[in-house]
Protein backbone atom coordinates (compact mmCIF):
# COMPACT_ATOMS: atom_id res chain seq x y z
CA UNK A 1 0.00 0.00 0.00
CA UNK A 2 3.17 2.33 0.66
CA UNK A 3 4.15 2.32 -2.50
CA UNK A 4 0.62 2.87 -3.86
CA UNK A 5 0.46 6.20 -2.18
CA UNK A 6 3.79 6.77 -3.44
CA UNK A 7 3.44 6.60 -7.00
CA UNK A 8 0.15 9.08 -6.83
CA UNK A 9 1.99 11.43 -4.92
CA UNK A 10 3.62 12.57 -7.87
CA UNK A 11 1.64 15.14 -10.43
CA UNK A 12 3.22 13.58 -13.53
CA UNK A 13 2.53 10.13 -12.51
CA UNK A 14 -0.90 11.13 -12.02
CA UNK A 15 -0.91 12.79 -15.67
CA UNK A 16 0.31 9.36 -16.94
CA UNK A 17 -2.11 7.95 -15.23
CA UNK A 18 -4.88 10.07 -16.71
CA UNK A 19 -3.30 9.80 -20.39
CA UNK A 20 -3.62 6.08 -20.34
CA UNK A 21 -7.07 6.16 -19.05
CA UNK A 22 -8.12 8.29 -21.52
CA UNK A 23 -6.05 6.29 -24.30
CA UNK A 24 -4.97 2.99 -23.01
CA UNK A 25 -2.37 1.16 -25.05
CA UNK A 26 0.33 3.87 -25.35
CA UNK A 27 4.05 3.19 -25.66
CA UNK A 28 6.68 5.34 -24.28
CA UNK A 29 7.20 7.29 -26.90
CA UNK A 30 3.50 8.51 -26.92
CA UNK A 31 3.76 9.43 -23.36
CA UNK A 32 6.99 11.19 -23.44
CA UNK A 33 5.45 13.26 -26.26
CA UNK A 34 2.97 15.29 -23.74
CA UNK A 35 5.50 15.55 -21.19
CA UNK A 36 8.63 18.13 -21.10
CA UNK A 37 10.55 15.41 -19.88
CA UNK A 38 13.59 13.05 -21.29
CA UNK A 39 12.47 9.72 -22.77
CA UNK A 40 14.57 8.42 -19.15
CA UNK A 41 12.71 10.60 -16.82
CA UNK A 42 9.23 9.13 -18.43
CA UNK A 43 10.62 5.52 -17.68
CA UNK A 44 11.49 6.16 -14.26
CA UNK A 45 7.80 6.94 -13.70
CA UNK A 46 6.64 4.38 -15.34
CA UNK A 47 8.92 2.39 -13.23
CA UNK A 48 7.31 3.51 -9.82
CA UNK A 49 3.80 3.15 -11.22
CA UNK A 50 4.28 -1.12 -12.52
CA UNK A 51 5.80 -1.36 -9.19
CA UNK A 52 2.70 0.15 -7.51
CA UNK A 53 0.77 -2.90 -10.15
CA UNK A 54 -1.01 0.65 -10.95
CA UNK A 55 -0.14 -0.11 -14.63
CA UNK A 56 0.50 -2.97 -16.50
CA UNK A 57 2.47 -3.52 -19.95
CA UNK A 58 1.88 -5.45 -23.34
CA UNK A 59 5.17 -5.86 -25.54
CA UNK A 60 4.28 -6.39 -29.07
CA UNK A 61 7.36 -6.92 -30.97
CA UNK A 62 10.10 -3.90 -30.13
CA UNK A 63 7.26 -1.63 -28.76
CA UNK A 64 5.59 -1.81 -25.21
CA UNK A 65 2.38 -0.44 -24.99
CA UNK A 66 1.01 0.48 -21.10
CA UNK A 67 -2.46 0.38 -19.57
CA UNK A 68 -4.03 1.48 -16.48
CA UNK A 69 -4.62 -0.66 -13.78
CA UNK A 70 -7.80 -0.25 -11.22
CA UNK A 71 -7.20 -2.94 -9.17
CA UNK A 72 -5.13 -1.63 -6.70
CA UNK A 73 -7.21 1.43 -6.15
CA UNK A 74 -10.05 -0.84 -5.86
CA UNK A 75 -8.80 -2.56 -2.97
CA UNK A 76 -7.65 0.63 -1.29
CA UNK A 77 -11.69 1.87 -2.03
CA UNK A 78 -12.91 -1.45 -0.40
CA UNK A 79 -9.88 -1.50 2.61
CA UNK A 80 -11.27 2.29 3.88
CA UNK A 81 -14.79 2.76 1.72
CA UNK A 82 -16.69 -0.21 2.11
CA UNK A 83 -17.80 -0.11 5.66
CA UNK A 84 -19.61 3.13 4.34
CA UNK A 85 -21.67 1.37 1.66
CA UNK A 86 -24.51 0.01 2.54
CA UNK A 87 -26.43 0.16 -0.69
CA UNK A 88 -26.18 -2.86 -2.55
CA UNK A 89 -26.49 -0.33 -5.29
CA UNK A 90 -23.78 1.41 -4.82
CA UNK A 91 -21.72 -1.90 -4.56
CA UNK A 92 -22.85 -3.36 -7.78
CA UNK A 93 -21.31 -0.14 -9.69
CA UNK A 94 -17.98 -0.11 -7.82
CA UNK A 95 -17.89 -4.27 -9.25
CA UNK A 96 -18.69 -3.09 -12.92
CA UNK A 97 -16.02 -0.41 -12.40
CA UNK A 98 -13.60 -2.58 -11.69
CA UNK A 99 -14.29 -5.28 -13.81
CA UNK A 100 -14.56 -2.42 -17.04
CA UNK A 101 -11.36 -0.95 -16.05
CA UNK A 102 -9.08 -3.85 -14.34
CA UNK A 103 -9.47 -6.06 -17.96
CA UNK A 104 -10.86 -5.04 -20.35
CA UNK A 105 -8.43 -2.47 -20.97
CA UNK A 106 -5.60 -5.46 -21.18
CA UNK A 107 -6.58 -4.65 -25.25
CA UNK A 108 -6.52 -2.15 -27.59
CA UNK A 109 -9.91 -0.74 -29.33
CA UNK A 110 -10.71 -3.91 -31.84
CA UNK A 111 -12.30 -1.06 -34.16
CA UNK A 112 -11.63 2.90 -34.10
CA UNK A 113 -13.71 5.51 -36.18
CA UNK A 114 -13.27 9.29 -36.52
CA UNK A 115 -15.23 12.07 -38.06
CA UNK A 116 -16.16 15.35 -37.81
CA UNK A 117 -19.54 17.11 -37.96
CA UNK A 118 -20.26 20.07 -37.99
CA UNK A 119 -22.87 20.91 -35.01
CA UNK A 120 -22.43 22.36 -31.53
CA UNK A 121 -20.89 20.21 -28.75
CA UNK A 122 -24.37 20.18 -26.78
CA UNK A 123 -26.21 19.27 -29.54
CA UNK A 124 -24.34 16.27 -30.18
CA UNK A 125 -24.17 14.98 -26.98
CA UNK A 126 -27.96 15.59 -26.93
CA UNK A 127 -28.00 13.23 -30.18
CA UNK A 128 -25.74 10.44 -28.53
CA UNK A 129 -27.80 10.36 -25.30
CA UNK A 130 -31.28 11.15 -26.47
CA UNK A 131 -33.94 8.38 -27.28
CA UNK A 132 -35.85 10.05 -29.55
CA UNK A 133 -32.28 11.03 -31.78
CA UNK A 134 -30.69 7.80 -31.21
CA UNK A 135 -34.02 6.35 -33.42
CA UNK A 136 -33.59 8.76 -35.92
CA UNK A 137 -30.33 8.20 -37.58
CA UNK A 138 -29.91 4.54 -36.20
CA UNK A 139 -29.86 2.51 -39.67
CA UNK A 140 -31.67 -0.10 -38.33
CA UNK A 141 -33.33 0.63 -35.09
CA UNK A 142 -37.45 1.51 -35.31
CA UNK A 143 -37.53 3.28 -32.10
CA UNK A 144 -35.50 3.47 -29.08
CA UNK A 145 -36.48 3.97 -25.18
CA UNK A 146 -34.48 5.27 -22.19
CA UNK A 147 -34.57 2.99 -18.72
CA UNK A 148 -32.43 4.82 -16.29
CA UNK A 149 -28.56 4.49 -17.79
CA UNK A 150 -29.74 2.32 -20.57
CA UNK A 151 -30.63 3.36 -24.13
CA UNK A 152 -33.20 0.47 -25.46
CA UNK A 153 -32.75 0.34 -29.25
CA UNK A 154 -35.84 -1.52 -30.87
CA UNK A 155 -36.74 -3.53 -33.97
CA UNK A 156 -39.77 -2.18 -35.69
CA UNK A 157 -42.33 -4.99 -33.97
CA UNK A 158 -40.98 -3.52 -30.67
CA UNK A 159 -38.25 -5.98 -29.51
CA UNK A 160 -35.26 -5.50 -28.39
CA UNK A 161 -32.11 -4.82 -31.14
CA UNK A 162 -29.60 -3.01 -28.89
CA UNK A 163 -28.95 -2.41 -25.60
CA UNK A 164 -26.38 0.15 -24.75
CA UNK A 165 -25.77 0.61 -21.05
CA UNK A 166 -24.01 4.25 -19.99
CA UNK A 167 -21.48 3.02 -17.15
CA UNK A 168 -19.10 6.36 -17.44
CA UNK A 169 -19.87 9.86 -18.55
CA UNK A 170 -17.84 12.80 -18.77
CA UNK A 171 -20.75 15.73 -19.36
CA UNK A 172 -20.34 16.15 -23.24
CA UNK A 173 -16.53 14.98 -24.06
CA UNK A 174 -17.03 11.00 -23.08
CA UNK A 175 -19.61 8.33 -23.22
CA UNK A 176 -18.39 5.00 -22.24
CA UNK A 177 -21.25 1.97 -22.15
CA UNK A 178 -21.37 -2.04 -22.55
CA UNK A 179 -22.62 -3.23 -25.81
CA UNK A 180 -25.40 -6.07 -25.65
CA UNK A 181 -26.60 -7.08 -28.99
CA UNK A 182 -30.03 -8.83 -29.32
CA UNK A 183 -30.62 -8.77 -32.81
CA UNK A 184 -30.01 -12.66 -33.38
CA UNK A 185 -34.05 -12.97 -31.20
CA UNK A 186 -34.16 -13.74 -27.71
CA UNK A 187 -33.18 -17.21 -27.86
CA UNK A 188 -29.75 -16.52 -29.22
CA UNK A 189 -27.97 -15.01 -27.08
CA UNK A 190 -25.01 -12.86 -27.68
CA UNK A 191 -21.62 -11.82 -26.02
CA UNK A 192 -21.56 -8.27 -24.88
CA UNK A 193 -18.67 -5.72 -25.50
CA UNK A 194 -18.10 -2.12 -24.96
CA UNK A 195 -17.56 1.14 -26.79
CA UNK A 196 -16.36 4.33 -26.25
CA UNK A 197 -17.95 8.05 -27.52
CA UNK A 198 -14.84 10.90 -27.66
CA UNK A 199 -16.08 14.11 -28.37
CA UNK A 200 -13.83 17.04 -29.01
CA UNK A 201 -14.57 20.95 -30.15
CA UNK A 202 -13.19 21.87 -33.50
CA UNK A 203 -14.64 25.46 -34.05
CA UNK A 204 -17.59 25.41 -35.14
CA UNK A 205 -17.14 21.51 -35.73
CA UNK A 206 -16.78 18.69 -33.23
CA UNK A 207 -14.83 15.44 -33.80
CA UNK A 208 -16.24 12.49 -33.02
CA UNK A 209 -14.56 8.92 -32.02
CA UNK A 210 -15.84 5.78 -31.61
CA UNK A 211 -13.83 3.00 -29.97
CA UNK A 212 -15.15 -0.27 -29.49
CA UNK A 213 -13.89 -2.86 -27.50
CA UNK A 214 -13.92 -6.61 -26.83
CA UNK A 215 -15.87 -7.64 -29.89
CA UNK A 216 -16.43 -10.90 -30.05
CA UNK A 217 -15.64 -13.47 -32.66
CA UNK A 218 -18.47 -13.39 -35.39
CA UNK A 219 -19.73 -9.84 -34.66
CA UNK A 220 -16.86 -8.02 -37.07
CA UNK A 221 -20.26 -6.51 -38.94
CA UNK A 222 -20.76 -4.26 -36.45
CA UNK A 223 -18.05 -1.91 -37.76
CA UNK A 224 -19.77 -1.57 -40.73
CA UNK A 225 -22.65 -0.98 -38.58
CA UNK A 226 -20.93 1.83 -36.97
CA UNK A 227 -20.24 3.22 -40.09
CA UNK A 228 -23.80 3.35 -41.23
CA UNK A 229 -25.22 4.60 -37.57
CA UNK A 230 -22.26 7.53 -37.41
CA UNK A 231 -23.31 8.49 -41.08
CA UNK A 232 -27.19 9.17 -40.20
CA UNK A 233 -25.65 11.09 -36.83
CA UNK A 234 -23.89 13.28 -39.43
CA UNK A 235 -26.44 14.12 -41.30
CA UNK A 236 -29.39 14.14 -39.15
CA UNK A 237 -27.30 16.24 -37.19
CA UNK A 238 -25.86 18.82 -39.91
CA UNK A 239 -29.15 19.06 -42.31
CA UNK A 240 -32.07 17.33 -39.54
CA UNK A 241 -32.95 15.09 -42.68
CA UNK A 242 -33.54 11.46 -40.81
CA UNK A 243 -31.48 9.20 -42.89
CA UNK A 244 -30.51 5.74 -42.48
CA UNK A 245 -27.77 3.86 -44.69
CA UNK A 246 -28.82 1.19 -46.01
CA UNK A 247 -30.32 -1.72 -44.06
CA UNK A 248 -27.41 -4.54 -44.30
CA UNK A 249 -27.56 -7.59 -41.73
CA UNK A 250 -25.16 -7.08 -38.85
CA UNK A 251 -23.66 -10.22 -37.89
CA UNK A 252 -24.20 -12.37 -35.40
Amino acid sequence: MDSLFKALADPTRRALLDSLRAKPGQSLSELQGQLEMSRFGVMKHLGVLEEAKLIVTHKKGRFKYHYLNALPLQEAIDRWVEPLLEQPAARAVINLKTQLEGTSKMSKPDFMMQTYIHCTQDALWRALTDPEANAAYNFVAGSCVREGNKLILKFEDGSPMLILTETKLTPKTRIESTFEPHWAGPNVPLEHSRFIYLIEPQGENCMLTVEHYDIPAGQEGVAEGWHRTIAGLKTWLETGQSVRFAHGEMAG
